[in-house]
């Protein structure tokens, strides 16, 4: 479709691959992880592929010959958080247009969410560090492998991760607002398919990661660039 239904109030953005570029500190501590493990390093798009389904999940692709052990498993994941923990700003930056495209809709009076399967902390800490964390109500991720932080208001984690759509459910809850009334922005089926679960609208970026599982899981809406979205909303 070219356009939203009127009366959408709350948008949910994902985060690798949608409002931030980490492909190359994720590769990085990827290869690390599995130089740890034995392992000879794999291209960032072989990362890439990888990535949507939470750390758990990356791990335990990236780190194969580990899978079948759980302590050995068990220190490739928290070797994977640590090291990417410390060098997750290294190289992560925001899509070109991307700050301001949020900072347009945080101004037109949307409500602003990220839904991730990442850990919530380190999530948080990106958007500090990129200066768009205060325009988010909500920063909604993973409960990681490692203990988590204080309680900080707008954050919350979850065991379960997307595509179980407890992450909307919850900002539906918290802001009063009917599922036609949110939107689910991501770069892969992932996010479709969570937003599906959810009752939501779904709009794709197809500069992601994996803008080819569209073709599977097509979204309501498809756009080049962050900016070009806020054109589609009434």
């Amino acid at each position: 479709m070219n356009s939203l239904a009127p009366g959408i109030r709350l948008l949910i953005f994902d985060l690798d691959g949608t409002l931030i570029d980490s492909e190359q500190d994720l590769a990085v501590a990827v290869n690390a992880t599995r130089a740890d493990a034995g392992l000879p390093p794999i291209t960032k798009a072989e990362v890439a592929s990888m990535v949507g389904r939470g750390a758990t999940e990356l791990v335990r692709m990236a780190v194969p010959n580990q899978s079948t052990d759980p302590a050995r498993f068990r220190h490739s994941l928290e070797f994977f958080v640590h090291y990417y923990r410390k060098h997750s700003l290294e190289n992560t930056k925001l899509y070109p247009g991307t700050f301001d495209a949020i900072r347009a809709l945080y101004a037109r009076g949307f409500i602003l969410g990220v839904l991730t399967n990442k850990p919530v902390r380190i999530s948080r800490d990106i958007l500090a560090a990129l200066e768009v964390v205060e325009m988010f109500r909500f920063i909604y991720g993973a409960r990681g492998p490692l203990p988590g932080p204080p309680h900080l208001e707008g954050t919350m984690s979850f065991e379960e991760k997307k595509p179980n759509p407890i992450g909307i459910v919850t900002m539906l809850k918290k802001t009063e607002l009917q599922p036609k009334q949110a939107l689910m922005v991501g770069d892969s089926s992932v996010d479709v398919i969570t937003g599906r679960n959810a009752g939501v609208w779904t709009c794709g970026v197809t500069y992601g990661f994996q803008a080819e599982s569209f073709n599977a899981h097509p979204p309501d809406l498809l756009i080049d660039r962050l900016s070009a979205l806020s054109a589609h909303l009434k």
